[in-house]
C-alpha cells in the first residue's frame, strides 16, 4: 500500500503547528497504525529529518497512551485503540490526517504528544480508597451483589486514553470521571469515601478546564472500552446525593 499522510507537526508547546504531508510506501495491511508511523519515522531519520513524536507504551490496547485523532475520529475508524488499529482499515492510495487530541485541558507537548496529566490530578483528587484494610481479605469475606460487581468491572475497564474528551464537541471529561467514580462508589470498600470522592473529583475536573457536558453522546461512541453513556447519569446522581448530604451537615 502507498499512502499520503497529513501529520500535525509542532516542535514545542509554545510553537505554532502545521500539517505536513508525507508519502509512505510499502505499507502492509497487517501493520498496526503505529507500525506504519514507525516506518514513516525510519524514512525521516534516514533523510536526516526530525521523526514524528507520538506517544505509546504497551501497544496491546491496555494503557491508552497511543491516542491519536485519525481522519477526524478519536483512535480512527474502528472502535479500538490506535495501537490495535490495522492498516487493512484503509485502502491503497488513501490520504490520512493524523492529529493530536484537541482539548484545552490536553496541551500539545510536541507533534502528536499531548499532556494528559489533568486525568492524573482528577484521580489524585479521589479515585482511590484510603481506608486501611490490612492484609488481603479472603475472596468471599465481603459479599458484593453481582449487579454491583458487574457495574464496577464495566467501569474499571476505562484506560484513561482521553478519547471521550477528544470526541466531545465541548471537550468534556465527564465519561472518564464518571467511570472512575462509579467503579469505586458501587463497591463496599468505596462506601466510606463515597460522598467526598464524587465532590472532590468533579471539583478537580472543573478546575482542569474541561468543557461542560451536554450529553451529545460522542464520548461513549468513541470509547474503545465501551464505557456506557449512562455512566454520566450515575455520576450526576452520586453528585446530587453527596451535595444534599453535605448541605444537611
Amino acid at each position: 500500500m502507498k499512502l499520503t499522510l497529513r501529520v500535525w507537526r509542532q516542535r514545542a508547546a509554545d510553537a505554532d503547528g502545521t500539517m505536513s504531508t508525507y508519502e509512505v510506501d510499502g505499507v502492509s495491511p497487517d501493520m498496526s497504525f503505529l507500525e506504519m508511523l514507525d516506518t514513516l519515522n525510519e524514512d525521516l531519520i534516514l533523510r536526516g529529518e526530525d521523526p514524528v513524536a507520538f506517544d505509546h507504551d504497551c501497544r496491546e490496547g491496555i494503557c491508552g497512551a497511543c491516542s491519536l485523532v485519525i481522519n477526524g475520529d478519536a483512535h480512527g475508524p474502528e472502535r479500538t485503540t490506535t495501537c490495535q488499529l490495522h492498516m487493512r482499515s484503509f485502502r491503497d492510495g488513501d490520504t490520512i490526517d493524523v492529529e493530536p487530541w484537541r482539548a484545552s485541558a490536553f496541551p500539545v507537548i510536541k507533534d502528536l504528544v499531548v499532556d494528559r496529566s489533568a486525568f492524573d490530578r482528577i484521580i489524585q483528587a479521589g479515585g482511590y480508597i484510603t481506608a486501611p484494610t490490612g492484609a488481603a481479605p479472603e475472596a468471599h469475606a465481603t459479599p458484593v451483589p453481582k449487579p454491583d460487581a458487574d457495574l464496577a468491572f464495566e467501569h474499571a475497564e476505562c484506560i484513561g486514553c482521553g478519547a471521550c474528551v477528544a470526541a466531545c464537541p465541548n471537550g468534556a471529561a465527564m465519561l472518564f470521571t464518571s467511570a472512575k467514580i462509579n467503579h469505586l462508589n458501587v463497591l463496599p470498600q468505596g462506601a466510606p469515601e463515597r460522598e467526598t470522592r464524587v465532590l472532590d473529583m468533579v471539583e478537580q475536573m472543573d478546575a482542569e478546564g474541561f468543557g461542560g457536558c451536554t450529553l451529545a453522546g460522542e464520548c461513549a461512541t468513541a470509547c474503545p472500552k465501551g464505557i456506557p453513556l449512562v455512566s454520566i447519569t450515575g455520576m450526576n446522581k452520586e453528585w446530587l446525593r453527596a451535595t444534599r448530604k453535605a448541605g444537611k451537615r
